[in-house]
């Protein structure tokens, strides 16, 4: 039986499309990962603005409001964690196809100009206003809110002056902002 001889450019071929096909699927679940959150939010905010017109508002009532609430904003850090890492994952991806480009550029300089991303010119992780970074800052802000509203529940049981309840749930939604935010960009690292 003769030994077939293996095809480097068969296998780079190969391993390029692979490399595509997980860029590909990072930005999906990145999307999916969003609408997700965003859709349970909407729904349980919805519900519980439903209930805020009935009679009984009891403390309750507003001790489950808060559960709710802060079950929410842990939903919005994993999401936030989801993004970031699915980030990393997009730029480790990114930064393998560079690999087997500037392999083929070693071999064929001419074909270099063909390339717009090179391994210097690729996008950083955390680039401001792409589609990644307005994704989380979306969800960011969002559960910023989330924490402030669960905030707001748990003032409203230990029945704080009403001025209290909106200065620390005010404080409260900058404070879970950045916090998620500082989480969102300690986990964009790819080498983690």
């Amino acid at each position: 039986m003769a030994q077939q001889k293996l095809n480097k450019n068969e296998i780079l071929l190969a391993e390029y499309n692979y490399i595509a096909s997980t860029v590909f699927q990072a930005n999906e679940d990145r999307a999916r990962a969003t609408s997700f959150y965003l859709v349970s939010t909407g729904s349980l905010v919805a519900a519980i603005l439903g209930t805020q017109f009935a009679a009984d508002t009891s403390a309750v009532l507003s001790l489950a409001f808060f559960l709710l609430f802060l079950v929410l904003t842990i939903m919005g850090a994993l999401t936030i964690a989801q993004l970031a890492r699915l980030r990393a994952a997009w730029h480790e991806s990114v930064q393998a196809m560079n690999k087997i480009k500037e392999y083929y550029i070693k071999e064929n300089p001419e074909i270099a100009p063909a390339f717009k991303w090179r391994a210097k010119s690729v996008p950083a992780t955390n680039k401001p206003y792409s589609i990644a970074n307005l994704m989380a800052f979306e969800v960011t802000l969002l559960g910023g809110l989330t924490f402030g509203a669960s905030i707001y529940f748990l003032l409203g049981v230990l029945a704080l002056s009403n001025q209290t309840n909106w200065i620390m749930t005010g404080l409260t939604c900058v404070f879970g902002f950045v916090a998620l935010w500082a989480w969102y960009k300690y986990l964009l690292v790819d080498t983690q």
